[in-house]
């Protein structure tokens, strides 16, 4: 944020090579201004992905365009909260979310997960559900991802 009522919609990029850094301006046009939320941003091999919580959407990052290509949406819902509730984060080679979601018997924190060298078929991404916690609520207050 460059102050309390605006948020930053550029990136930043440091060369390991020159040991500089390079301001990407509008990079990150999906800034969350209402709720004020952290981006929903994650690295897998080197390529970055987002959500777009408006509209539940993952997107990739293209470098050389400065432009984001959706993928497909997300398995849990990003926008009931405005983006809050909710992790998005990079685990080895593969992209997790955990999140909330209702169904007949109650509430519940899914953890999905995909491996983006799998692709994407019609606009579908085919996550996989690697666990589930019952009875807990559907909002994730905090997470961290360790043993990648």
């Amino acid at each position: 944020m460059s102050s309390t009522t605006v948020s930053l919609t550029c990136g930043e990029e440091y060369d390991l090579s020159t040991r500089s850094w390079r301001k990407i301006e509008g990079m990150y046009p999906y800034v969350n201004v209402g709720a004020q939320a952290p981006p929903l941003v994650a690295v897998v091999d080197n390529q970055l992905y987002a959500v777009e919580h408006l509209t539940n959407m993952v997107k990739m990052y293209d470098k050389q365009k400065n432009t984001w290509n959706e993928l497909g949406r997300l398995p849990v819902r990003a926008d009931s909260s405005n983006g809050w509730g909710l992790a998005f984060k990079a685990c080895g080679d593969k992209l997790l979310v955990v999140g909330g979601q209702r169904g007949p018997e109650g509430e519940a924190i899914v953890l999905n997960s995909w491996c983006p060298k799998s692709g994407v078929r019609d606009g579908t991404i085919d996550w996989q559900v690697l666990g589930l916690k019952e009875h807990v609520g559907v909002f994730v207050y905090n997470c961290a991802v360790m043993g990648c």
